[in-house]
């Protein structure tokens, strides 16, 4: 079960984006990156394509960033908090496995405050 998930507000913690917060836009979990909302910006050139009626110029893009340099931001204590891994047994014989703050031990996605 992966602890970073789509959708996930994250803060970074490392590398020039320092304390920037935003949305967890797309994971690769095999190079183990994450693309982040408004973090790591690059600058994206296009040509303009008169037969399609597309504009060109200079674009800013969201960029891969190592999932090691972020954290999941907790809103209960609006810090960055690390996730475990808890199993829930559920009705009959099954086991839910659900991403629980370490330090609260509240679930993930779950709002307090």
């Amino acid at each position: 079960m992966q602890k970073i998930r789509k959708g996930d507000e994250v803060i970074v913690i490392a590398g020039k984006d320092k304390g920037k917060q935003g949305k967890v836009l797309k994971v690769y979990p095999q190079k183990e990156r994450v693309v982040v909302e408004g973090v790591q910006l690059l600058k994206h050139y296009v040509r303009a394509n008169p037969q399609t009626k597309e504009e060109g110029g200079v674009f800013d893009k969201e960029g891969t960033i190592h999932i090691s340099n972020i954290a999941l931001f907790n809103p209960s204590t609006k810090k960055p908090g690390k996730i475990a891994i808890k199993l829930i047994k559920t009705e009959g014989e099954k086991v839910k496995r659900v991403r629980v703050f370490k330090s609260t031990q509240q679930e993930v996605g779950e709002e307090n405050g």
